[in-house]
């Protein structure tokens, strides 16, 4: 009976002395992961997140009928989209799984959410297989952009963006929602009143998107940059204070110019390069 007492208090005891060896092992293991610094690619992760999770309420507060809350979110995800390129020049933090997870989140955003924000304000009354399609195409469209772009950049780091960005598609349709939606009267003079517009609105900005039409990249500013580019960065800080000062306003009107200005420059090229090629096909004989 003793000795099976002994080697009860003999088991206890090495029992206790593994948990607490055990113990120490954890905390010692733990004190390095804090001793680690946090990897660079966290910060403009956390503003990716942020973006995906603005889509998603948008979504959530279009489906619950406020419309106007949908489409402000919706421009805040764009600003979220913004401050997370930004932050990742600012703590070269660019990775591939940011880039990723930023293409999922612009998909979301910029693609399902202004689609469904098109279709519960104009489309959804109507009940036509072909409006729902119509509705479709930002988000169709938009995920064969960002895969395009996510397989370009890695081949080549271009100063522009071939086809129109996501984000700027999804601010010309909140832009066109939050100007127009207390104005139908305008739309009057069309026999199907908004909804005509609106689908030539939609099908061009999807067009535009998978198209290799060049649009200009946010500014990056640094002295080289500025030097090079002063056009394109004293556009964006008019795009800026545009966009706060008059709000909605600002954003049809800024996004007008912005689309317009890359079709422009698009024609341009096209032209000289006709052109250039009618040149060199001429016979000096």
């Amino acid at each position: 009976m003793i000795k099976h007492d002994i080697t009860r208090v003999k088991r206890r005891r090495y029992q206790v002395s593994k948990g607490r060896e055990f113990g120490r092992r954890a905390n010692e293991r733990l004190k390095k992961r804090l001793k680690k610094p946090i990897p660079r690619m966290v910060v403009p992760s956390f503003f990716t997140l942020m973006n995906l999770l603005c889509g998603f309420l948008a979504i959530i507060q279009i489906y619950e009928g406020f419309l106007v809350y949908g489409a402000w979110l919706i421009v805040l995800a764009a600003l979220f989209d913004a401050l997370d390129g930004f932050m990742a020049r600012l703590t070269n933090g660019q990775s591939e799984f940011g880039t990723e997870l930023d293409s999922i989140s612009d998909v979301v955003s910029f693609g399902a959410a202004p689609g469904f924000l098109i279709y519960a304000w104009a489309f959804s009354d109507h009940g036509a297989v072909i409006l729902l399609l119509v509705a479709a195409l930002p988000v169709l469209c938009g995920a064969v952009r960002l895969a395009r772009f996510n397989v370009e950049a890695k081949i080549e780091d271009l100063n522009y963006f071939r086809g129109l960005p996501i984000p700027a598609q999804a601010m010309m349709l909140v832009a066109f929602f939050l100007t127009f939606h207390h104005r139908m009267e305008i739309f009057d003079v069309f026999k199907h009143g908004v909804m005509s517009p609106l689908v030539t609105i939609v099908i061009i900005l999807s067009l535009l998107m998978v198209s290799t039409v060049p649009f200009d990249k946010v500014p990056r500013f640094t002295k080289p940059y500025i030097q090079q580019h002063k056009v394109r960065v004293w556009l964006f800080i008019f795009y800026a204070i545009a966009i706060i000062a008059f709000q909605e306003y600002g954003l049809i009107v800024v996004f007008t110019i912005f689309i317009f200005r890359g079709i422009w420059n698009a024609a341009i090229h096209f032209w000289n390069d006709v052109m250039s090629d009618d040149e060199v096909s001429v016979d000096p004989g």
